[in-house]
């Protein structure tokens, strides 16, 4: 098989064979893998957004085996044993996204998510990824080189050889990192200054002397969403600020100041004029968000059927033309792993669905899933091509894969909780899948540029990949079960029925142990979710799950931070609202209308309407991580036109990829501290009295430690 393009020349022709596939590479890589997954998987559950690892990764290798090679006094080219370790670490931060963005809307219809469920999706759909992604690196990466760019992995290669050539110091994501963490304790741990400064915007009414609402700003001043922010760009981060001032300055003021008149409530128990900012954004413009988003991934899933009728009928081709290679006629550069390893892991991922307890798929579903992972994993490579990994419209895949799938069941009658249960499990593996093949494409494109060997590299991946999904199911487990609050409901006339009851205790606010019953779809004043109930049935707690929860305060006075996972709360509310067919259809239709708006007006409907669903403390904090980089791309002197290879290794990209794992990892060892009830030991906000409370100390503290470092690294030359 001819691989080689006419006109393209890696950097490691295919006669040479230095160092590539070691054991060091692979233990680097998932060393490096499961750190930047552990941050990665923070940020999903927070805000629905992951960044790109691939990069840092390398930075990092190169520096290590630099320091070993110089240590051991070796000698030759490492660049293809860092690509290996650069591919192997990639993997995880997709894995987290496809995981994050479906696998919790179990929680919120009364489902458990235990730790061997996440894993088992979390691999099943990982290793589909790759493997589906081996026939088609023929057709996507080596003949469609010049019209595919795979900007992540083109900027990665660039990397990879400066490293090599010139050198590259890990230096500055260290600095990144360990500023982060750093922060993050202060903050996060000693309490020194608020967490979260804000202040509402009300005036008092004369006639009736109660304040009215007009407004609310917040912001989450943390350094893994300043540097996230750094990392899109002042326009994307705009965008999601302007969804948000939207949602607090437009639709919560509206809906207070039209709905206090009203005398009964509308779609929520209480009474308008007597909720909170809080209550009226979950209450009603959560569902308006929730339109939101979903219409404009459809959008942008409308606009990508060119490419996907293209990338399908070219995925086809792929398989058809990946032929069986001699490993002694094929050049080196052209090696993938054999079509019988494909065929056979294929076949297993799917009789793993089916058989596996902890998927719940049934023979339907499984062949589900494995077409729709081979229709995304297609059109997910290419437009990973085009726009690349970070743009690359996921979840409005998995929301079509949801969608199509309820529909379905819906037609053939299949409405049961299961029926959801089993929707969602589909859309967790063609998540995973798409997600894990756009990263995959990205690190194939790396090892065309600079020589490395294929099959090695997917050697690399399906390490990483299993490493990641086990370590991201524990992290996603021990994060839910960690921020899960028992609050005191008391629904007199529901009871729940033994079938829904299990058999475990679990204890309650008064130290009493109570069973766990489950309610798959909301009974009378009862929603969907997991309770505590007594002998008879009747609901004595609800237990509040940490990710997709809504109750931040527990019966016993804890307070904890909910993850929000804007993404996995969609995906229930689609499989739910067609199964079920009770969802407040109004909300959900001036959501969607106004993302119709928005493209007519020829706005980006998508990251305004996940600003719109998203608090405004998580987008403003990230807005202002897209200034600092609007000011330091114009003290570089550039516009946003500089060569994208340059800008996406930056030093400011790198330091932030810095702030962000530093800061989330800090995030999830600070959760642990709390539920070891170790946390009273270093928390110095009593000390710190009125002081520690004020917004304006909390902005402050923030520019001086995270915003103005990150505009000085981003501005240093050389």
């Amino acid at each position: 098989m001819d691989e080689v393009e006419e006109g393209h020349a890696p950097f490691i022709p295919a006669d040479e064979s230095p160092v590539e596939l070691t054991i060091g590479a692979i233990v680097v890589g998932v060393v490096l893998g499961v750190l930047f997954a552990a941050s990665s998987v923070y940020l999903a559950l927070k805000v629905s957004l992951t960044v790109s690892a691939s990069i840092p990764i390398a930075v990092l290798s190169i520096t290590i085996f630099k320091w070993a090679q110089k240590a051991m006094g070796a000698s030759g080219p490492q660049i293809l044993r860092n690509n290996i370790v650069q591919t192997t670490g990639s993997a995880g931060e997709s894995i987290a996204a496809g995981i994050a963005f479906t696998l919790p809307a179990l929680l919120l219809l009364g489902y458990e998510l235990p730790y061997w469920n996440v894993a088992a999706v979390g691999l099943v759909g990982g290793l589909l990824g790759v493997l589906l992604m081996i026939p088609l690196r023929q057709s996507l990466i080596v003949k469609e080189h010049k019209e595919l760019r795979y900007p992540e992995g083109t900027a990665c290669a660039e990397v990879l050889i400066v490293g090599e050539t010139a050198g590259t110091q890990a230096r500055t994501v260290f600095g990144g990192f360990g500023l982060g963490v750093l922060y993050k304790f202060l903050n996060g741990g000693a309490h020194l200054w608020a967490e979260v400064p804000s202040k509402i915007f009300q005036r008092i009414v004369p006639a009736t002397g109660k304040p009215e609402l007009f407004g609310q700003i917040s912001a989450e001043v943390s350094p893994e969403l300043a540097g996230v922010g750094y990392i899109i760009g002042p326009k994307i981060a705009g965008y999601l600020f302007a969804g948000g001032m939207l949602s607090y300055f437009v639709l919560i003021p509206v809906i207070k100041l039209f709905g206090s008149a009203l005398a009964e409530p509308l779609f929520a128990a209480k009474k308008i004029s007597d909720m909170t900012p809080g209550e009226v954004r979950g209450a009603y413009v959560f569902y308006i968000g929730a339109g939101a988003v979903t219409t404009a991934g459809l959008i942008s899933l409308v606009r990508a059927l060119p490419t996907i009728v293209s990338a399908l009928s070219r995925g086809f081709a792929g398989f058809r033309g990946a032929t069986p290679q001699d490993d002694d006629e094929t050049p080196r550069t052209a090696r993938d792993l054999p079509m019988t390893i494909v065929l056979g892991g294929v076949i297993v991922c799917v009789l793993a669905m089916m058989l596996l307890p902890q998927i719940r798929i049934n023979a339907v579903g499984a062949l589900l899933a494995l077409f729709f992972a081979f229709l995304f994993v297609t059109v997910s490579s290419r437009v990973a091509g085009q726009i690349g990994a970070s743009a690359n419209p996921i979840s409005g895949m998995t929301v079509a894969t949801v969608l199509l799938t309820a529909l379905l069941f819906y037609a053939a009658g299949w409405t049961k909780p299961e029926h959801r249960a089993l929707a969602l499990s589909i859309g967790g593996v063609v998540c995973v899948a798409a997600a894990v093949a756009a990263a995959t494409s990205q690190d194939l494109k790396t090892g065309y540029l600079v020589g490395a060997t294929p099959a090695r590299q997917q050697i690399g991946l399906f390490a990483g990949v299993t490493t990641s999904a086990l370590v991201i199911g524990g992290i996603i487990t021990f994060l839910n079960e960690a921020k899960t609050t028992i609050v005191v409901r008391d629904y007199p006339a529901v009871t729940i029925a033994a079938a829904s009851i299990d058999a475990t205790t679990r204890m309650g606010a008064d130290g009493k142990a109570y069973r766990v019953g489950h309610l798959y779809e909301p009974t009378g004043d009862a929603p969907a979710g997991r309770y505590l109930v007594d002998d008879a049935g009747k609901i004595r707690y609800l237990v509040d799950p940490g990710i997709g929860g809504r109750e931040r305060v527990g019966a016993d006075g804890r307070e904890v931070d909910k993850l929000d996972s804007p993404k996995s709360q969609i995906m229930a509310l689609v499989v739910d609202g067609i199964l079920t067919q009770k969802l407040p259809w109004g909300l959900i239709l001036i959501g969607a209308f106004l993302t119709v708006a928005m493209e007519i007006l020829g706005l980006s409907s998508l990251p305004i309407a996940v600003g719109v669903y998203l608090p405004i403390s998580t987008s403003a904090t990230m807005f202002m991580g897209g200034c600092v980089r609007w000011l330091v791309d114009r003290k570089n002197g550039s516009s946003g036109s500089e060569d994208e290879a340059s800008a996406d290794s930056g030093p400011g990209v790198l330091f932030s990829s810095g702030l962000i794992a530093g800061g989330a990892i800090t995030g999830v060892l600070l959760t642990a501290v709390a539920v070891k009830g170790w946390d009273g030991v270093f928390n110095l906000q009593k000390v710190m009295g009125s002081v520690g409370e004020s917004a304006l100390v909390g902005i402050l503290c923030f520019a001086a430690f995270i915003a103005l470092p990150l505009y000085r690294v981003g501005t240093k030359k050389g």
